[in-house]
């Protein structure tokens, strides 16, 4: 009997990695040799220095406020990108089921972004920021979700 290959995405906006178990005991692995990084900018580095300027009617002028806050914009974009990665995955049929590990608006970009078939093979999600555990202690925390 083949053993079950779940893939745990461990995620933020900025940075992921994939871990993964491959059956009751085998404990976590890297499922690949490298991690994610997005390469976007702080806000402040994103934006000009001052809004621009506007005329509200007479003589007097207010500044304008952005309308899209660009570290948002940058965070869904980077869930847009390993939902793209996991659909390949799954196309590829790398993983049997998937474990999502992220914050809340994390993980909410990333159901947007998942196709169905990615969606069906979700069993656990887990919001909370781990990208920063080593992998005995990302088991630690996922012990209720999934057995290792």
């Amino acid at each position: 009997m083949k053993n079950r290959k779940t893939w745990i995405l461990v995620a933020d906006g900025a940075r992921a990695r994939i871990v993964e178990n491959n059956g009751l005991g085998k404990g976590l692995e890297p499922a690949l040799n490298y991690e994610f990084a997005a390469n976007h900018a702080p806000t402040r580095d994103m934006v000009s220095d001052k809004p621009g300027r506007g005329r509200g009617g007479g003589s007097s002028s207010h500044a304008v406020e952005s309308k899209v806050n660009w570290h948002s914009f940058e965070k869904h974009r980077f869930a847009g990108d390993m939902a793209d990665f996991l659909e390949k995955a799954d196309h590829d049929r790398v993983f049997d089921a998937l474990v999502v590990v992220a914050p809340p608006e994390i993980m909410g970009a990333l159901r947007k972004k998942m196709n169905t078939n990615v969606k069906g093979k979700i069993t656990a999600e887990l919001g909370k920021d781990l990208t920063h555990l080593n992998l005995q202690d990302l088991g630690e925390h996922l012990k209720d979700v999934i057995r290792l």
